[in-house]
């Protein structure tokens, strides 16, 4: 029952005004003793030509209460309107327990496919914790789009081409070897590809010989592209790995390689439309209509750029996919770079550019000190996990060392940990690792949250006998405290958040909600007594219990983020 929705339709049978402009004014009062919504006559004065107060009394004398409101206050101009708490505990809770993990999900988006391009690290580099944000925000989006209906794509644009990979290919033939590659890995791709630059400033004919082996693989050479192919394999293994860990999955590894067949026709359909046109020596699009720099396609050595493979990365992705909207998660410096090539799609006369939506982000940076494992100058990723798995075992083992395991469970709560901070803000703001606030057990943080649900799993435990069929039909006529009255409220908007983050394409509406139901349940259970109480009050406040464990697992897994059972 839409209370609000209620509300109007009484005050407008009163007044003789239309509901919709009725319901479109009705507040929530910030001090809940003014009521739990409120209706100001000041807009009616012009209307029925009389005092603000007036019209209130009028109406208040007038006024039918709708079910579900309890008592109404006039103070002024305003008409307050209190709930009916028992009621309104019973509407809440029987609609969460009803629909248990569906709870919160709905058809908006059917018929609708959302493509989500996020990650996006290079092959034969690490996994740095630079990549961290676009990999949890996009995961995070994509999970919040599947919940809503919509058809999600996540797409991982690999970074894998370029002319790295001929100086790579020239660093390995001079200072490595297979038994290195094979052992080491990405790290020794690295070593050697450091090496490279080093040795270049000195011999730069290096830099030369390494455009070489790029062109060889270019024109399909067999030794190039086995090589290339051969890091390509030991990148994606040791990317899966920590993809795995963060629990990240994607639909399709569509990387820069992918589309080198597909330009030409892409550049020749810039040059038939007169877009294309030369500039010492290089072909731009002039974009000084839209007031930006040139978007560069064709270098003068003939070579193509970020600009001609994102390009025609959209078109590909427009016809296999016929997508509504195609997000790009990347960093606020790339702001420039997307707004030039998407002003080139609408050149070519597609009307769909606008629905190519560039999300950019804020920088990631650890506290000095808090990690010190550096690999040319770079923070592994699958070193931060494991720093903050260690770390939270260390926590359990001073708070918790009985706990049935241990090791898993410290996987689940530093991984979220990690996830839950790095959404914990809007995603435009700068994130800053603190292991000491990240991992606080009772501050706005994963932890936090993951523990409020686990606190949920034990009280459930122990009434093994109560079944959800029997909380649904509980009686919630005790239901009628101010502690209880706000869990049911965060757990009422808990939808309506999740299609907030969806809009805004901010995580952070969720994640800073979930804090909220976490923090309104531990006042709950500090101010109502449960297992100890009647039994009719007992299992009305189990279905409390229920709802919020249910809304809270349901809401982390959609951060990406597991929920223990025990902490």
């Amino acid at each position: 029952m839409d209370l609000k929705l209620e509300i109007a339709n009484s005050i407008a049978a009163a007044c003789g005004v239309a509901a919709d402009e009725i319901a479109a004014a009705i507040e929530v009062p910030a001090n809940s003793d003014m009521g739990d919504y409120a209706y100001p006559c000041f807009k009616l004065a012009k209307v029925l030509r009389k005092a603000p107060p007036l019209i209130a009394q009028e109406i208040g004398e007038k006024l039918q209460l709708p079910v579900g409101i309890s008592e109404m206050k006039i103070v002024g101009a305003y008409i307050n309107f209190f709930m009916d708490k028992p009621f309104y505990a019973k509407q809440v809770l029987q609609s969460v327990l009803e629909q248990g993990a569906d709870y919160g999900k709905s058809e908006k988006g059917t018929g609708k496919t959302i493509v989500i391009d996020y990650s996006s690290p290079n092959i034969a580099k690490p996994f740095h914790v630079g990549h961290l944000r676009s990999t949890v925000i996009g995961n995070a989006l994509y999970q919040i789009h599947r919940a809503l209906g919509y058809h999600c794509v996540g797409i991982n644009h690999l970074g894998d081409w370029g002319t790295q990979f001929g100086k790579l290919i020239v660093a390995y033939k001079k200072w490595g070897s297979q038994e290195a590659v094979e052992k080491d890995g990405i790290q020794e791709l690295m070593r050697i590809y450091v090496k490279f630059h080093d040795e270049a400033a000195n011999e730069p004919a290096l830099e030369d010989e390494a455009r070489l082996w790029f062109v060889k693989m270019q024109d399909g050479d067999t030794e190039a592209l086995t090589l290339w192919k051969w890091f390509y394999d030991i990148s994606i293994r040791e990317f899966e790995r920590v993809y795995d860990m963060l629990g990240v999955k994607f639909d399709a590894y569509t990387g820069e390689s992918f589309y080198n067949d597909k330009m030409a026709p892409v550049v020749e359909e810039l040059e038939q439309k007169g877009l294309l046109v030369e500039s010492e020596g290089a072909k731009i699009v002039d974009l000084s209509d839209e007031n930006m720099p040139p978007c560069l396609i064709i270098r003068k050595d003939g070579g193509t750029l970020y600009a001609t493979r994102d390009i025609t990365a959209a078109l590909y992705r427009k016809k296999t996919y016929d997508f509504d909207k195609c997000i790009y998660l990347t960093a606020l410096d790339q702001n420039l770079h997307f707004a030039q090539w998407f002003a080139v799609i609408h050149k070519m006369g597609y009307d769909w550019y606008q629905d190519l939506i560039h999300v950019p982000f804020g920088l990631v940076s650890l506290e000095s000190g808090k990690l010190s494992t550096r690999h040319g100058n770079v923070v592994l990723m699958e070193e931060l996990l494991h720093q903050a798995i260690a770390e939270t075992q260390k926590i359990i083992e001073e708070k918790n060392p009985s706990l049935p395991d241990k090791e898993t469970v410290a996987q689940k709560v530093g991984i979220g940990a990690v996830i839950f901070n790095d959404l914990y803000n809007t995603r435009i703001k700068d994130v800053v690792f603190s292991w000491e606030r990240m991992l606080n057990f009772d501050g706005e943080t994963g932890p936090y949250v993951q523990y409020t649900h686990a606190r949920a799993c034990s009280i459930l435990k122990k009434v093994p006998d109560c079944k959800t069929e029997d909380l649904q039909t509980a009686s919630f006529a005790k239901l009628d405290d101010e502690a209880t009255l706000q869990v049911c409220k965060l757990l009422e908007a808990f939808p309506s958040k999740i299609e907030d983050a969806a809009a805004k394409l901010e995580p952070y509406l969720l994640t800073r909600h979930l804090v909220a139901i976490a923090q309104a349940f531990n006042k709950f259970y500090h101010d109502n007594p449960i297992l100890n109480s009647a039994d009719d009050v007992r299992f009305a406040r189990l279905a409390v219990v229920l709802a919020v464990k249910t809304v809270l697992s349901s809401g982390l897994a959609l951060l990406g983020i597991e929920s223990p059972e025990q902490m």
